[in-house]
């Protein structure tokens, strides 16, 4: 990618800058197809990526097709190589769904599929994550991918996931997570959209969660694996799937 192109796209806010991928995105796709790094979600080759972030933008990280970031590609392929998900019949709940899966996960002829959020126009329920609408036992697999962070009361909103999973159900809540801190980060008194920006990685992030975040799902009852997948694929898949090494998949069961 062009050093002129790459300074466009970094004066454009991020939000903004999805937007336009959307509407642009077969062009975007087509211009930079090529065979040095490969979407898994789509199969898709291209020459480079797109940058991606808030305050400091990682290069090369927003595929042009789908749109998909470290994690969800990461998520693609554990479920593809290590899980049933793709054959077995499962009744599924899928919070604030993210674009990358939405239509790929509905067309699952195997999935009874359900989409829940407050706000996005892709949830089939609209419903605060403390307070779900849902009977005990509802689901087989619950998806609740960087959502957690939003919540101010996140223990609530982990004990409803926890409630709503059937017995032997599995989920995977995938947050930012900073691996060097031991304990989970809070500070309400920082108000300035900017400042909690720089601190917390977005304005609306309540919390920066470290390795403690594991203890907090395993005390309202979870059993949880934590999966670092990127030590079972070689360092040219990572490269070339450009995922995040060391990101690791906080995997639930009931």
């Amino acid at each position: 990618m062009s050093k002129i192109f790459k300074l466009i796209l970094n004066t454009i806010p991020r939000p903004l800058l999805i937007k336009l991928s959307y509407v642009a995105r077969p062009v975007l796709a087509f211009s930079m197809r090529g065979k040095k790094y490969v979407d898994p979600i789509d199969g898709k080759g291209f020459k480079s990526f797109l940058p991606y972030g808030y305050e400091s933008p990682r290069d090369n990280v927003l595929s042009p097709s789908t749109l998909s970031l470290e994690r969800h590609r990461l998520l693609w392929l554990y479920l593809k190589n290590e899980t049933d998900f793709f054959s077995k019949n499962y009744k599924v709940l899928h919070f604030a769904p993210e674009q990358a899966f939405y239509k790929r996960f509905r067309n699952l002829k195997n999935l009874e599929y359900t989409t829940t959020d407050l706000d996005s126009p892709l949830a089939d329920v609209k419903a605060d994550i403390c307070a779900l609408p849902f009977d005990n036992h509802s689901f087989d697999v619950i998806f609740c991918n960087h959502v957690l962070e939003h919540i101010p009361n996140d223990k609530k909103a982990m004990e409803e996931l926890f409630r709503v999973l059937r017995p032997n159900g599995w989920g995977i809540f995938q947050i930012p997570q900073d691996l060097k801190r031991e304990y989970t980060f809070e500070d309400d008194t920082i108000t300035d959209k900017r400042e909690r920006a720089k601190i917390f990685g977005q304005y609306d992030h309540v919390r920066i969660y470290g390795r403690d975040y594991f203890d907090k799902l395993r005390a309202v009852g979870f059993t949880v694996d934590e999966i670092d997948y990127t030590t079972t694929l070689s360092t040219q898949d990572v490269e070339k799937y450009r995922l995040a090494k060391g990101e690791v998949i906080p995997f639930v069961r009931k």
